[in-house]
């Protein structure tokens, strides 16, 4: 079960060094990514994460490419594992969430819980408010509108929103054009 005591003992270290991140003035740049680099399973280079984040095993199982960034608020309930490729960014109050729990509400009183991977592919652009669920994969390149539940796997090179979230059309070469 998900609360067992040894599980919320084995936990609270963890937590402890999310809480000394968070509480890390934001001119200690080198002191925040030495943290993250010893917290995180994998973090790749000119990784940037604004304070307040928190992450239910400190990040013991993300893996973060290079130039990642994450805006204030990034959850992570990384129970399970998280992958997130090189150039992403992510707005503000995002989640990537690995845990969950059966529908059957005997299973849940008996604290059950199981984790699925989330992966995020490179270059892909996650708008604040988003929530990604347990399972999903989001392909290369695409951008998930802001305040979007992510319940399914998108495909690369597009953009997706709401909830639930739904491919809206192509990243097509007028983008870069336009922008």
């Amino acid at each position: 079960p998900c609360g067992e005591k040894r599980i919320v003992e084995a936990q609270l270290p963890y937590l402890d060094k999310v809480f000394a991140y968070n509480r890390l003035p934001p001119s200690h740049q080198e002191e925040k990514l030495a943290m993250l680099r010893e917290m995180f399973a994998e973090l790749g280079e000119g990784c940037y994460i604004e304070t307040p984040f928190s992450a239910s095993w400190g990040g013991r199982y993300v893996h973060f490419g290079n130039r990642v960034y994450a805006n204030y608020n990034l959850m992570l309930v990384d129970d399970g594992e998280i992958y997130v490729g090189d150039d992403v960014m992510m707005g503000p109050n995002v989640i990537l969430c690995t845990a969950t729990h059966p529908v059957h509400a005997d299973l849940r009183r008996a604290q059950v819980q199981y984790n699925l991977p989330v992966r995020v592919g490179k270059g892909v652009w996650i708008g604040g408010g988003s929530i990604v669920l347990p399972g999903v994969t989001i392909g290369e390149d695409s951008v998930i509108g802001a305040g979007s539940v992510v319940t399914h796997d998108i495909p690369a090179h597009v953009v997706a929103v709401g909830s639930p979230c739904r491919v809206l059309r192509e990243v097509t070469e007028e983008e870069r054009l336009y922008y």
